[in-house]
């Protein structure tokens, strides 16, 4: 009996209203295949969806293709074999993996946006490429049906049958590909609306946790030659997209100054993400920095955007990037290289636009000549780079960093900014602050903590201290109980140049006028003698021998 065929789609009306509640592309390619390779009568089903060419090395089509950069990609796949009942064909990696948009059969239904339907195989048609197949599996029908939504071609349906096709079972799959393509495109809408979603709470997460810490080391305060020099690197590079980095000794505020440059740059409208590169576990790298696709591996179970991609447009902070083990090193390489990237579990190729600074407390310089840091990759960091003075190096700029510091505090606190004595001063002055500008602010919040009557005590580590701090036994020492002797006047800036012009002037006088070398001012005031040059000059201070 004619009507003893299988139908070619079981209970189609059931899939259409199915496919209107996917909002997951791959729940949505899912659902068409299976409910479709069900039926007894189907050999094969297959979708492809036109994306971006990627492994096109490997492509067995690759002499075939005009153009690697649009390609028909196999996303879903079902179905039975007679001839061989374990075979997996759900698998998408196979030599129809990819067809270039125009080559053969498939490749022209994506070009030309009309179906290929065939009733009847009788005669082995030449575009069957594997006939002895199709013989073998009893393949008698194939409807190959375009993606079309909004009049753009999204992709191919394709359908093997071991029955004829009737003309009731090609309209059911026309009907069947016309609903499966506004399911993708609104599945895919979907996700992208739910990836930006994700994307701008993970960037207002950033946002927030930059409100907390941006003032963590205060601003860039002071009048130091060397600050100056760091000040004129930051205008030279910030307008750039050049990748900068940043070195110095650990709490001299080098995200300060990425901070600085991002401010100044263009993309100063996008985020900063920073990243402490000594914190990643190094299972978690390519996750952390790449992203990762739902069910890659255990523990992912949503999909994740990786920094580089949150990063897209705007800047990326990479702290410690002496920290990140050796072996993944060139993995961060190519990202740089090609601005390209794959979410772990994803074929899928992204390109970011992302401006790249690095900082370091390492010698990368020395690693890499160590084999300890890939060269290459020390290079293509180190295209512009910014070393940071430590706070023993720019100790004049310790009154005014401190004013700026105590005013921040006390708005923390919630407590009146504290007289800034010349005593203080002095014992800020004489400390090395091996700490630096960290450590500095430690101290001060801590003496503002247990001030007693607004008198700041700075609780210094012992043996940190310059030779000619006052002992105990000296002028002025007093007992523990009635405190050191202090002017309780606070200081002016101008008080505060002169104070030091008289410093300097002493120290020259000791020197005979010598600045550097043994015996020199600069030893004297535990200066770089180009540092003490700058501010003689600075301060108009006449040399005199």
């Amino acid at each position: 009996m004619l009507n003893d065929k299988p139908p070619l789609i079981e209970q189609p009306k059931t899939l259409l209203l199915e496919m209107a509640q996917r909002l997951q592309v791959n729940d949505a390619l899912k659902l068409i295949v299976d409910h479709i390779a069900a039926s007894p009568a189907v050999a094969l089903v297959r979708i492809w969806l036109i994306r971006p060419g990627a492994g096109c090395e490997t492509c067995p089509l690759r002499q075939e293709c005009p153009d690697q950069t649009r390609c028909l990609h196999l996303v879903a796949s079902g179905g039975a074999s007679l001839v061989d009942p374990q075979r997996d064909l759900s698998r998408t990696d196979g030599a129809f993996r990819r067809f270039p948009i125009g080559v053969r059969k498939v490749g022209r239904i994506a070009a030309t946006g009309e179906p290929l339907e065939v009733g009847n195989l009788a005669g082995k048609p030449d575009w069957l490429v594997h006939p002895d197949w199709a013989e073998a599996e009893g393949i008698r029908g194939f409807g190959g049906q375009p993606l079309v939504y909004r009049g753009k071609v999204l992709g191919v349906l394709a359908v093997f049958s071991r029955s004829t096709i009737n003309d009731d079972d090609l309209d059911w799959l026309r009907s069947i590909a016309n609903h499966a393509a506004a399911s993708l495109a609104n599945a895919s809408a979907w996700e992208e609306i739910e990836s930006l979603r994700r994307r701008l709470e993970m960037e207002n997460d950033y946002l927030q946790e930059e409100v907390r810490t941006r003032n963590a080391f205060g601003d860039m305060v002071g009048q130091s030659a060397a600050l100056r020099k760091v000040a004129e690197q930051i205008e030279l590079v910030a307008p750039t997209d050049s990748t900068v980095l940043v070195t110095g000794q650990s709490g001299t505020g080098k995200e300060l100054v990425a901070r600085e440059i991002h401010r100044r740059s263009t993309r100063n409208d996008r985020p900063l993400i920073k990243v402490n590169c000594a914190a990643i576990p190094r299972e978690l790298y390519d996750s952390e920095f790449f992203g990762h696709t739902k069910g890659s591996f255990t523990g992912a179970v949503r999909d994740r955007i990786g920094r580089f991609e949150l990063a897209d447009g705007g800047t990326l902070f990479l702290d410690e990037i002496g920290e990140i083990p050796l072996d993944l090193q060139s993995k961060l390489l190519r990202v740089l290289q090609e601005s390209e990237l794959e979410r772990v579990g994803e074929e899928r190729t992204r390109r970011v636009n992302v401006r790249i600074i690095a900082a370091t407390n390492r010698d990368l310089k020395a690693e890499s000549d160590a084999g300890r840091f890939r060269a290459d990759l020390y290079y293509r960091l180190s295209v512009f780079p910014i070393e940071l003075p430590p706070l023993c190096q720019r100790k004049e700029d310790i009154p005014l960093l401190a004013e700026h510091l105590l005013t921040q505090l006390a708005r923390k606190l919630g407590r009146p900014t504290p007289r800034l004595t010349k005593a203080n001063v002095h014992e800020l002055q004489r400390y090395d602050w091996p700490g630096n500008v960290r450590e500095f602010q430690h101290v001060l919040e801590r003496a503002m903590i247990t001030a007693k009557a607004g008198r700041l005590r700075f609780q210094l580590a012992p043996g940190r201290s310059a030779s000619d701090r006052p002992s105990a036994s000296g002028p002025g020492a007093t007992d523990d109980a009635t405190g050191p002797a202090e002017d309780e006047r606070v200081m002016t800036v101008a008080e505060l140049r002169e104070l030091e012009t008289n410093n300097i002037r002493r120290a020259l006088s000791q020197t005979k006028g010598k600045v550097s070398g043994a015996g020199g001012a600069a030893e004297l005031l535990g200066m770089k003698p180009t540092t003490l040059a700058s501010r003689i000059k600075s301060l108009g201070i006449e040399l005199r021998r």
